[in-house]
């Protein structure tokens, strides 16, 4: 038996093939299922099946694709519902795979409708755990994604009291020898304190997993409630598409119309360049938003864009232009793409002002300073006592709390998410508006 991890880190997303003899299995794959393929012909192996622990919020998965293109079956709880062909994998099923054997867990908590795979060997040991998001590696999945997406809904709390059962009468009933593979690693939205670690074990995740220790369940619910990340815009929508199963990868990404011209975009629309700061400072389509090439693009454009909007997607190059496409296939935007357009000089283009640092220095008062940063970043480190404070995901909801009777500095920790919301708000705002950029590091 060997068990290949596969990993994105711009989505901190794990996915697995699981092979024995000549037959392989699929837990939660990519949107691009290239890799699988690869996987499965560089050992003359076949896909037999492909396993879904539920419907994903933050990525899109292929197992509809893989079905369709291999024949091989989808395996997912008939508690998700699934609008596609599939077999219903709960408590009391069991799949062969060469000469081991997967046996499915209910373990809800992260969403209502999770599996957790059970990986049993040829020698009919207990193996490994393929985790989905119940299990992270010193976390748990988060439970407050399920309120108002998929068959079933249920609230936060309710969801946080399934993850107490879930933790209590299943997972802590494994060996401690158990080997732990989550699909979700560091970074990843899904969890709160998940470790870097892309696998653990049952025994490290009960000494050292904040989610596994001894409490009581209105406590557990107490911590695993707080703290939580914002949730991203697109995370209900992927949910749905998972339901119902996504397209053909390079078919549809390849269905993006491109645009010749700057004067080919509709007025009042989302215009995304992901060129860097500097070139886009130079020149840019009035009412661009400045999303730069960086590890968390994919949850940034499902953040910054609602999937009700449409919104034009420019790049320094056809390469670079197409990566972009297909980056935004990973969350399903390519849907979303009214137009993909390689940029050129225009006449018309906008500049962007440059900030004096040194004025700003020694002149703070004379700006409103605007603190984009995440609410746990803020009350860990203050940078500039007088700022306010509205983190890059509320910014378009909340722009009435912006002052405009002085020009505007926007700041977060590094530079990536203040070029975000400067180039948001530089149209949208009266008041003139600079990027502190990676400036900010002189204040810390």
């Amino acid at each position: 038996m060997e068990i290949k991890q596969f990993y994105d880190k711009c989505l901190a997303h794990a996915s697995y093939a699981i092979l024995s003899g000549k037959e392989i299995a699929l837990i939660d794959p990519a949107r691009d299922p290239r890799q699988y393929y690869d996987f499965a012909q560089s050992n003359k192996a076949v896909i037999k099946a492909v396993i879904e622990t539920h419907p994903h919020a933050d990525f899109v998965s292929s197992h509809l694709e893989i079905h369709l293109s291999t024949g091989a079956d989808i395996f997912v709880s008939k508690l998700v519902n699934a609008l596609y062909k599939h077999i219903p994998f709960d408590e009391g099923d069991e799949l062969r795979i060469g000469n081991i054997t997967l046996i499915p867990y209910n373990t809800p908590g992260h969403s209502p409708d999770s599996i957790s795979i059970l990986i049993r060997d040829e020698d009919g040991k207990d193996y490994a755990l393929a985790s989905g998001d119940t299990l992270f590696v010193g976390d748990v999945g988060r439970p407050d994604l399920r309120e108002s997406a998929g068959a079933i809904n249920k609230s936060k709390t309710e969801l946080a009291r399934m993850m107490y059962r879930t933790i209590n009468e299943r997972l802590l009933k494994f060996s401690d020898d158990v080997i732990v593979y989550p699909a979700h690693g560091a970074g990843s939205l899904c969890g709160k304190a998940t470790s870097a670690d892309t696998f653990s074990t049952i025994g490290r995740e009960r000494k050292e997993n904040y989610a596994l220790q001894n409490m009581s369940e209105d406590e557990f619910i107490g911590v695993l409630l707080k703290d939580q990340s914002f949730v991203p815009k697109y995370f209900g929508y992927d949910v749905e598409l998972n339901r119902r199963g996504a397209p053909d990868f390079l078919e549809s990404v390849s269905k993006v119309k491109r645009i010749d011209s700057y004067l080919d975009i509709k007025k009042n629309s989302v215009v995304i360049d992901t060129r860097q700061k500097r070139e886009f400072s130079s020149g840019h389509f009035a009412g661009a938003i400045n999303l730069m090439e960086d590890s968390k693009f994919e949850t940034w454009l499902g953040t910054i864009v609602s999937p009700e909007e449409k919104f034009y997607l420019i790049s320094e190059s056809e390469t670079k232009l197409n990566e972009f496409i297909k980056r935004a296939a990973k969350i399903g935007y390519e849907f979303l793409i009214e137009g993909a357009l390689v940029h050129h000089d225009h006449s018309e283009l906008k500049s962007s002002k440059t900030l004096d640092t040194e004025f700003f220095k020694s002149n703070k008062h004379k700006f409103t300073i605007l603190d984009i940063r995440d609410n746990n970043e803020k009350e860990t480190i203050e940078i500039f006592r007088d700022s306010i404070h509205i983190p890059l995901n509320q910014l378009k909801e909340r722009l009435g709390e912006i002052p405009v009777d002085k020009p505007v500095v926007v700041h977060c920790a590094a530079g990536f998410r203040s070029a975000v919301g400067s180039s948001l708000l530089e149209n949208l705002l009266s008041a003139e508006v600079f990027d502190l950029s990676d400036n900010v590091k002189q204040f810390l």
